[in-house]
């Protein structure tokens, strides 16, 4: 029998019409940090994307067309330095996309068994374990998570992330994963300080 996590976050809730809207979001904040001058030399901001070659497991291959990241450099002559905003469909540097990051992790802990969640996902097992890490550790360090627990009361369970917070979070399946990476945006980028201010407002 199936436990809720799997049910609640099955794959085939994540359809192109999902991954469209991300990379809606994505091309809104690209939008809106453009309008702003380069943080070095005030200079103005251009497109500057560059390839990503992101994977999608087997919970999501639909996204693996997702072979942008939305980027901007600076126009002026001798600065040229690269804003990166934040994205919800790329999860940092993380060759899987954001999507399967929650995912995927979600399943592995709703089925306790690394082969099952494995064969489910397509992801590999140590991978998963890098990320149950990564949910466990230096997520609940971060700007984002202490943001969320001040808002959610009682705060989510730590043990039980990223279940404990989609749980929380309104709408379809799809909707609390797209939700929940808008929440995750600013941990995506370094080159762009207070990146959740571009994204406030677009999902």
């Amino acid at each position: 029998m199936r436990r809720p996590e799997v049910a609640m976050f099955d794959p085939f809730e994540m359809r192109r019409e999902f991954f469209e809207g991300l990379t809606a979001v994505d091309d809104a904040i690209v939008k809106r940090a453009s309008e702003e001058p380069c943080r070095d030399c005030g200079g103005p901001l251009y497109r500057g994307d560059y390839p990503r070659k992101p994977r999608g497991g087997a919970m999501c291959g639909a996204a693996e067309g997702f072979d942008r990241r939305f980027s901007l450099c600076c126009g002026r002559e001798g600065c040229r330095r690269r804003t990166t905003p934040p994205s919800v469909r790329f999860l940092g540097r993380r060759v899987y996309i954001g999507a399967v990051v929650v995912m995927a992790s979600a399943v592995m802990l709703a089925t306790r068994a690394v082969h099952s969640a494995v064969t489910a996902t397509g992801v590999p097992a140590r991978t998963m374990r890098r990320w149950r890490r990564w949910w466990r550790g230096p997520f609940t360090e971060s700007a984002p998570f202490v943001d969320l627990s001040a808002r959610l009361v009682p705060p989510p369970e730590r043990s039980r992330l990223p279940v404990s917070l989609l749980e929380r979070l309104a709408g379809e399946p799809a909707e609390r994963v797209g939700r929940l990476l808008t929440w995750l945006a600013p941990l995506t980028t370094t080159s762009c300080p207070d990146g959740s201010r571009l994204v406030r407002g677009t999902m």
